[in-house]
This record gives structure tokens, C-alpha cells and sequence, in this order.
């Protein structure tokens, strides 16, 4: 693990530092130093991630369970990993899978499930939620399956009066976003466990856009599976499944007859990405690096939590500032909610969303605009154009970037 910072505030001058672990934040377009402002799609990889990425291919290019002592060492670095992605999720590396990315692996969790369920049982998910935590179980209606919607409110967070009246004895299964990657409203965790606890039914997290600005202790939150990205925190594209213990064994998985039965093994369909999951170990401990704790998992969550408090501050900024010009609207809960991602999105009247994007990629600004495969918030809410402008905050921005951004947006609101 790096030497700890020993960093317990993640300000300005500690953003300054880590900006040169990030080979892509020198480049320039033309003029223009270029900002990448688009965290939710994607984050960008330190120097440390892509040295153990190229140590593997340079050391270890070989497949696992081999009787011969490179494959041996492969073999260990891969309980490494896991046991380096335990501490970052706060369990055990026994329940950490890998997959190629949160979709496969929500689609063959869904598979497996699936297979317990008959006809007339039940399903929710959200009307906030990404497709990713949606598709794979709206096609368990194919046998049967009844998928209810719990509904989005205007105000961007989810009508949980309609939760409690939504869940009832035959539902099996709530399939949750832990944090949206359209608008950032965080749901309430603690509320969706009790519920389905009470009602028998699984809990299944989909924490994608929230790892990368929440420390999580899977103990607390109780799930009987998490899934999240590397990508969006610094690492390269790997899906990582949290799963409870007991929970994927009985599962009917997509597997081989030569893959093992065990978790985590069970859910993994074969040969992995070995030198990816080296490097999202690597992004794990590249993040431990800004925290202080007797372990890694307390370093890890520490400094989460400290960048979190960084982010928020460029979010509420940017939000603040854009409440002051005319013609925009703001989607999502305020910057004042307990719990909010550094996620900002916003329409500007009369102007399309692609043209905003277009106009700041010219000034080396990069943002999303669309959906963002999340496409039934954007409808619910009724977003003009059904395309939103997303900002979204990582460790290494900056304020200044916040305001150029800004400055493109007022120049465009006067134009229009």
C-alpha cells in the first residue's frame, strides 16, 4: 500500500498533488487544458493503476491453477485482490467476485434468481434507476414474473410511501441504485433493507455511482448483493459482486461444469482479466494512499470520505452558482439533502443539451449529456428534450474548472 498522507481533509492543495498521478490531466486540446468533468461516465486512471496493470502483462501473462510457480503467483495476487476489494467495501475477499462489468454481472445474477421464481412473483425496481439495475430484471417478466415500479416524485427522490405499499408477500426480490449517475439522489438504504427484510424478500445494491463518493461498510448496509464498477474509481473496466454469505450458493448459475461451486468462484463464468483486477487493486490502495487508519480498510474509508467532502463542495459551488443564471433549471435534490453524489445536472431553456456539451468540448471541458442509459428518470421527470447536462465530480477537479465550465454556460445563456 502507498505511504498514507496521513490526510484526514482532502482540500485544494491535496487535489493540487494528485493531479500529477493522472497522466491524461496534462492534456491539452488546442489551446485549452483539458477538464474532465465527466466522473459518472467514467473516471481517469493514475500512474499506479496502469504500472500494475503493465507489471502483470510484463510478469504474470499467464492463466491461473497452474503447476508451474508463475501461475502459482497469479493465483495468489488474485486472493489479493479480492482481499484489497473486501477492504474497500468493508468484508471479506470469500465475497467478492469479478466480472466484466456491473451489466454482466447484474444479468447473471438475474439469470440465477430467476430460476427460483415462478409465475406471479414479484420484482421491484425504480423508475430512478440506470438500465443496468433495470433490463436484468425486467426480462424475468418473459417467464412470468411480475416487475413492479416503485415511482420517482418530482423532486428527483423516490415516493417511498408507494415502497411500503409496493412490497408485500410475494415479493422476492428489490433491485435498488444506491446513488443515481443521472441526477445523484441518494435512496434510503437503511429504509429498503428493513422493508424487504420484513417481507423475506433479497436486496440487491447497485452501487455504481455511489463507491466512488461513499465509504461502504456492506455490514451496515446489509445487502444480499452489491455490484459497482472500478471505472468509476480510478481503476480500469471490472465488475466487482458483493455477495452475502450464503446467498450465491444456491443459486443456479451460468457456470462450466469445471468452474468451482463455491462463492466467489461460482458466479465467475471463466477466465478473468487478470491484469484489469491487478489494477483495480491498484486503484483501491492508490486511494487508501490519501487516508490514515491502522489497515488498509481504514485508510481506504477514510479517504473516501474526505474526498467525498472535497467533491460535495465543488458540487454545491457549481449548483450555487448555476441557481443564478437565467434560463436554467436544476434537476435532483438540492445540495443541502444529508446525502447528495457531486453530480450536477441541468437544461438551459431553448438550448439542446448536445449543443451545451459540443460548445464545452471546443473549450477542452468534458461532460455528458443524454440519459445516460438511465432514460425513465429523464422521462418521469419530464426533461425537455429528454437530455440533460451532467457534471460530475472526481478527486482530481478543480474549482477553477468548475468556473470555466461556468463561464461557457453564462456566455451561452446570453447568446441564446
Amino acid at each position: 500500500m502507498p505511504q498514507a498522507t496521513a490526510a484526514t481533509i482532502f482540500d485544494a492543495s491535496t487535489c493540487e498533488r494528485c493531479r500529477a498521478d493522472f497522466p491524461s490531466l496534462a492534456r491539452r486540446f488546442g489551446p485549452h487544458t483539458v477538464a474532465f468533468l465527466d466522473g459518472p461516465g467514467g473516471t481517469q486512471v493514475p500512474n499506479a493503476v496502469i504500472e500494475a496493470i503493465a507489471d502483470c502483462y510484463r510478469k504474470r501473462n499467464v492463466n491461473t491453477h497452474g503447476n508451474f510457480p508463475v501461475s502459482a503467483e497469479l493465483d495468489e495476487r488474485h486472493y489479493q485482490m479480492r482481499a484489497i476489494v473486501a477492504d474497500f467495501l468493508g468484508t471479506t475477499a470469500e465475497r467478492i467476485s469479478f466480472g466484466q462489468n456491473m451489466t454482466t454481472l447484474a444479468f447473471a445474477l438475474a439469470h440465477a434468481i430467476g430460476r427460483t421464481l415462478k409465475p406471479g412473483d414479484e420484482v421491484l425496481i425504480t423508475q430512478l434507476d440506470h438500465e443496468g439495475n433495470r433490463g436484468p430484471w425486467l426480462m424475468l417478466q418473459r417467464s412470468g414474473v411480475v416487475v413492479r415500479e416503485v415511482p420517482l416524485l418530482p423532486t428527483g427522490e423516490l415516493d417511498y410511501t408507494a415502497l411500503r405499499d409496493l412490497i408485500n408477500a410475494r415479493t422476492r426480490l428489490l433491485a435498488l441504485g444506491c446513488s443515481s449517475n443521472a441526477i445523484g439522489t441518494v435512496n434510503n438504504l437503511r429504509l429498503a433493507r428493513k422493508l424487504t427484510r420484513e417481507a423475506g424478500a433479497l436486496l440487491v445494491l447497485d452501487a455504481v455511482h455511489y463507491a466512488p463518493h461513499f465509504a461502504i461498510e456492506v455490514s451496515e448496509l446489509d445487502p444480499d448483493f452489491l455490484i459497482c464498477s472500478a471505472y468509476k474509481f480510478y481503476g480500469p473496466h471490472v465488475g466487482i459482486l458483493y455477495s452475502r454469505p450464503g446467498a450465491l450458493e444456491p443459486l443456479a448459475t451460468d457456470k462450466l461444469i469445471v468452474q468451482e461451486d463455491a462463492a466467489p468462484y461460482r458466479i465467475e463464468t471463466g477466465t478473468l482479466n487478470h491484469a484489469a483486477i491487478e489494477g483495480v487493486g491498484a486503484a483501491v490502495e492508490y486511494l487508501a494512499g490519501f487516508g490514515r487508519g491502522a489497515s488498509r480498510r481504514e485508510a481506504v474509508h477514510d479517504a473516501v470520505s474526505a474526498i467525498a467532502a472535497y467533491e460535495h463542495g465543488l458540487g454545491r459551488y457549481l449548483w450555487s452558482a448555476l441557481e443564478e443564471i437565467a434560463g436554467i433549471t436544476l434537476w435532483g435534490v438540492p445540495f443541502t439533502a444529508a446525502e447528495r453524489a457531486p453530480t450536477v445536472c441541468f437544461t438551459l431553456a431553448g438550448v439542446d443539451s448536445a449543443a451545451i456539451a459540443r460548445r464545452l468540448g471546443a473549450v477542452g471541458i468534458c461532460v455528458w449529456d443524454g440519459d445516460f442509459y438511465a432514460p425513465r428518470p429523464v422521462e418521469v421527470l419530464k426533461v425537455p428534450g429528454r437530455s440533460l447536462l451532467r457534471v460530475g465530480f472526481s478527486m482530481y477537479n478543480t474549482r477553477e474548472e468548475a468556473t470555466r465550465l461556468l463561464e461557457t454556460v453564462q456566455q451561452m445563456a446570453r447568446d441564446k
